[in-house]
């Protein structure tokens, strides 16, 4: 168990000081900000949706290591993915860190450690919630409170 954690806390990290698919999107025709007033992360998604799929995401924002992995993690999951795929896989991390549940896409495991830590969860989930604001054309900042 202590080199699953370990291997999990590397991928964490690994993701936090190189985010995948970091940076504005230029062509986006959905977007999204989002933000956690208990941690102070930040995050602003870009989305280029065509048919509904998600052809490509990008993320600018920072906060915690855990928001800033899981930003970083979504995006390597969702493109390519259809909104509604998009969005249960947002279903099935938030009931992974919430307590219960795993994930439809392995690589998205490593999250499953912040159900140990509650008041993290909020920052595991600020992307998700972004993207379903960005899906959503939500204008208003959507926060975790």
């Amino acid at each position: 168990m202590n080199d699953l954690r370990e291997l999990y806390q590397e991928t964490i990290l690994d993701h936090y000081r190189q985010p995948r698919n970091a940076g504005r999107l230029v062509g986006a025709n959905r977007t999204a900000e989002g933000y956690n007033p208990l941690c102070g992360d930040k995050v602003k998604l870009y989305l280029k949706v065509e048919d509904g799929v998600i052809r490509d995401v990008r993320f600018e924002g920072y906060g915690c290591a855990i928001a800033t992995a899981s930003a970083s993690l979504m995006t390597e999951c969702i493109k390519g993915k259809s909104e509604a795929e998009a969005l249960q896989l947002m279903e099935s991390v938030h009931a992974m860190v919430a307590g219960g549940g795993t994930s439809a896409e392995g690589k998205l495991a490593v999250l499953a450690g912040v159900r140990e830590f509650p008041q993290r969860v909020k920052c595991a989930t600020l992307a998700w919630h972004t993207m379903k604001a960005a899906l959503d054309n939500v204008e208003e900042a959507v926060t975790t409170q």
